[in-house]
């Protein structure tokens, strides 16, 4: 049974930093590409950042420059680092990989 487990999330000001973990069981990491969406309120599910299994990783617009996603497939874990938030980045974010989804984790960007 694939499980997504995602932690990290809370409320932080504008310009704050987060960091966002995904630990998965259940499917061989390794072999899987991983990604980050978000959803916000009223909109559509949007990646945000997805990284391979090799090679490099690729980013929405939106958060280039600001926002990082690494893997460890040693310990079958997805980050994402988050920089310079804004409160557009306000949205509940979703771990994803093979089909798969985590349960998400809030994300609030509010002074």
């Amino acid at each position: 049974q694939v499980r997504l487990v995602e932690s990290g999330g809370g409320l932080v000001q504008p310009g704050g930093s987060l960091r966002l973990s995904c630990a998965a069981s259940g499917i061989i990491f390794s072999s899987a590409a991983v990604g980050w969406y978000r959803q916000a309120p009223g909109k559509r599910r949007e990646l945000v950042a997805h990284i391979p299994t090799t090679g490099t990783a690729n980013y929405a617009n939106s958060v280039k420059g600001r926002f990082a996603i690494s893997r460890d497939d040693a310990k079958n874990t997805v980050n994402l680092q988050m920089n310079s938030l804004k409160p557009e980045d306000t949205a509940v974010y979703y771990c994803w990989m093979a089909g798969f989804w985590g349960q998400g984790t809030q994300v609030t960007v509010s002074s």
